[in-house]
């Protein structure tokens, strides 16, 4: 378990790593069109001329930082949604309630892409999209915790000390739900990631001039049929590897704080 949570972090710093060491001038355009992977162009180069590895590598530096602040706002959304049901009566929990179900009900992609082109496309549509699409789950899972803690001992000792909702919130609910919303974090970033490049595969994200995994995919369905397979197969499996990675951290992460779920 331990090998495997290393071996996946280990892979998420060195793409890091290279997309900030990779210069930028093997995106410009160039007269070595369209080569086969080779020793001085790993990944191969595309119609332009451009350099596939460094592409792909930025490409996922750029869904790695949308998918973090994403990530981060659809949990601060689940924390106030859940700590809001949990602890303002029933009449705020039934609104919520409602609102999670309808959100849960509806087609999840469609309502990402209507969401993103209401809102232009871009970044700011992408972040938009995904982040009001992705809280339900863990709200749900924060305002179950919360629900099991809001009248136990110390809280109602504060209470009586007349400690406002939002001090009790603060030192008393946060601290004892953060493992879970570090965990939800972790789970949410691949789906996150996901969305973003099919958001932009499918036209509705950032611009083509974007060096983003989604565009490269797009722009290559039109040259596949040539046989310029490394345009598709290099930046796919290493989206999908970065995927994995933080599945399976945000797993072994969940096991390790909580190993009664490792059996569920």
């Amino acid at each position: 378990m331990i090998l495997l949570l290393a071996f996946s972090s280990g892979f998420l710093l060195v793409i890091l790593f290279l997309s900030f060491w990779l210069s930028n001038d093997n995106l410009r355009l160039s007269s070595a069109k369209n080569l086969a992977p080779n020793l001085e162009h790993l990944f191969g180069t595309d119609w332009l001329g451009r350099d596939m590895f460094t592409r792909t590598i930025k490409g996922l530096r750029l869904s790695l930082a949308l998918g973090a602040f994403t990530s981060l706002l659809s949990v601060i959304i689940a924390t106030l949604m859940g700590v809001c049901a949990a602890t303002f009566g029933r009449t705020v929990d039934a609104v919520i309630s409602w609102l999670i179900d309808l959100f849960i009900g509806m087609p999840h992609l469609v309502f990402m892409v209507l969401i993103c082109f209401i809102a232009g496309g871009g970044v700011y549509g992408i972040v938009l999209g995904i982040s009001l699409t992705h809280w339900t789950a863990l709200a749900r899972l924060v305002r179950s915790e919360v629900l099991q803690i809001k009248n136990v001992e110390y809280i109602q000792i504060s209470k009586s000390y007349g400690k406002s909702a939002w001090f009790i919130a603060r030192k008393h609910i946060l601290p004892f739900i953060f493992p879970q919303l570090m965990i939800g974090f972790l789970l949410m970033f691949p789906h996150v990631i996901l969305h973003e490049a099919a958001l932009t595969f499918l036209g509705f994200g950032l611009s083509p001039q974007t060096p983003a995994v989604g565009i490269i995919l797009s722009e290559a369905m039109s040259h596949i049929s040539t046989g310029k397979w490394w345009l598709v197969v290099f930046p796919g499996v290493l989206l999908v590897g970065v995927i994995k990675s933080f599945d399976s951290i945000g797993e072994k992460l969940r096991i390790l704080m909580e190993p009664s779920s490792a059996n569920e």
